[in-house]
């Protein structure tokens, strides 16, 4: 399209809604007409537009709210499936061939408690994003290393809301990434166990969101052989 035709229908558009520019009316038509004459000339300089009017509150999708759940129990399932492959479980089953049985693990003594102190999420997440608790991971890596003798198991916890499975699906998958931090920072795999409590054992008995926060964790159960 030619200088010439471009300025042609500049022109055409001021003319069709002259007549009425002392109403509202024409105003915003001169307005529309000026936003897609404008979109139209930065076109064919090669310029994209992927944006587009909204016509309904219902079309707006904005930050969602803090404790907001969007996935699915489907999309939670697929989601981390590759993740949760990449680390291999260990090669021992719990209470099998000299590997203790779940039900014998047990809480850490007080000595011990700073240390396997619980971690904690945000909402519908399963990574560690506090700079404390990473740090923690660290220093409890470090014991683990140091004291070769001692199994771990990561209990992961969710808040009460969303269905049972999808809160199952949750806790595992914080257990999960716990148990690959420790793993990454040099514990053995093989003395590692993962398992998911779901919303079955607040600690927080509330239904707000500060409860719900303190429910969001993964905790630790261990056994010295």
């Amino acid at each position: 399209m030619s200088r010439a035709t471009r300025f042609t229908l500049v022109a055409l558009v001021f003319v069709a809604v002259g007549c009425n520019h002392n109403s509202s009316e024409g105003w915003e038509n001169l307005k529309t007409a000026g936003r897609y004459m404008g979109k139209g000339v930065d076109a064919l300089w090669g310029k994209d537009y992927e944006s587009r009017m909204l016509t309904s509150d219902e079309e707006f999708i904005g930050p969602f709210d803090e404790d907001f759940i969007p996935l699915s129990d489907s999309d939670l399932k697929n989601a981390f499936a590759a993740t949760d492959a990449a680390l291999p479980q260990p090669k021992g089953i719990p209470g099998q061939k000299g590997i203790p049985a779940l039900s014998d693990f047990y809480s850490p003594p007080d000595a011990l408690r700073m240390l396997f102190h619980p971690v904690h999420y945000d909402t519908d997440d399963h990574v560690i994003r506090d700079k404390a608790d990473l740090a923690a991971m660290m220093q409890l890596a470090d014991y683990l290393k140091k004291n070769p003798k001692i199994f771990v198991t990561i209990e992961g916890h969710t808040d009460e809301r969303a269905s049972a499975s999808y809160n199952m699906a949750l806790g595992m998958r914080r257990a999960n990434y716990v148990r690959s931090l420790l793993v990454k920072y040099g514990v053995d795999l093989n003395r590692v166990f993962t398992a998911s409590k779901g919303k079955e054992q607040p600690v927080a008995a509330g239904h707000g969101s500060d409860d719900w926060k303190v429910n969001r964790r993964s905790e630790f159960k261990i056994y010295e052989r």
